[in-house]
């Protein structure tokens, strides 16, 4: 009876050590998403009030919702010419990406040849090469081939800039998959092209899943290229065109036409990662529950 008394007593000990640790825990991940959530909800409800009631009472609520600030965004600052032009560019190269990612990874992962490993560790070392060392090369290598102020031009440099990590990140999720599939599919007499389309690419659609919101994130949201590589008024993208409409104000000051513009660049990315947030999770933890 002494022995238990003394093994039962530092059993609340530890249970209030894990009742402060997820207190803690949760305050920080509330903490968190107030910082993330509240601007933009903020941004959400300015995109909705005059230039007026910005600065006279920013915090509070718009007397009503001024639906002309989106209209005036979307016609008169050419917003709608740079949402088609972004969805074009980034529909085209999130394609390209994942195809010649998917590709490129499945051989790594599979197949064993001379110089495996120091193709997989140069796409590696492509992830940690600045993009801004590559700027003035990049725009010599575009104006010679003439496609400098092109969308396809655009479109070729996403993906080549997105190919290290849809590599690296593919690459070792094609070999968390199981090698009977294939080795069966070749028995029946498939092709190793159609064993990768109909066999092993279906079953990477967990991984296929994730890379393509993680692109896609940072294709909508890229800045940097486009300003240097794209500079042709009718072929700007999303990111150019809030620049210049902030830019363009000078002394007008059309902020609630800038905050829509802006909610109307945000909305897309929000709605990708709310829809797919599940098969990201899935994507990022099926190699280590394999």
């Amino acid at each position: 009876m002494g022995k238990q008394g003394a093994d039962a007593s530092p059993k609340p000990v530890k249970s209030r050590e894990g009742t402060v640790l997820n207190v803690f825990s949760h305050g920080v991940l509330i903490l968190w998403a107030f910082m993330v959530v509240m601007p933009l909800l903020w941004a959400v409800m300015t995109s909705f009030k005059t230039d007026r009631d910005i600065f006279i009472s920013p915090w509070s609520l718009p007397d009503k919702l001024h639906f002309e600030n989106w209209s005036r965004a979307w016609s008169s600052a050419h917003m709608s010419d740079y949402f088609a032009n972004t969805l074009i560019v980034v529909g085209f190269s999130l394609v390209g990406t994942l195809l010649l990612g998917s590709m490129a990874a499945y051989v790594l992962a599979r197949f064993e040849f001379p110089g495996n490993r120091f193709i997989y560790f140069l796409f590696i070392g492509g992830m940690s090469f600045p993009i801004i060392l590559a700027l003035v090369p990049l725009f010599y290598v575009m104006q010679n081939l003439s496609l400098l102020n092109t969308l396809p031009g655009l479109i070729l440099v996403y993906i080549a800039y997105s190919l290290p990590f849809t590599v690296f990140f593919l690459t070792g999720f094609f070999r968390t998959l199981p090698t009977s599939i294939a080795e069966a599919a070749f028995v029946d007499g498939a092709s190793h092209t159609r064993t990768f389309f109909q066999v092993m690419l279906p079953m990477a659609k967990p991984g296929l899943v994730s890379v393509a919101i993680f692109n896609f994130l940072g294709q909508w949201n890229q800045y940097l290229l486009p300003t240097v590589l794209n500079t042709e008024q009718d072929n700007k993208v999303l990111s150019q065109g809030l620049v210049q409409l902030a830019v363009s104000q000078g002394y007008k000051g059309d902020w609630s036409g800038l905050f829509a513009g802006l909610v109307m660049a945000m909305l897309p990315v929000l709605a990708a990662y709310i829809i797919f947030q599940r098969q990201v999770v899935t994507g990022l933890t099926a190699g280590a529950l394999k």
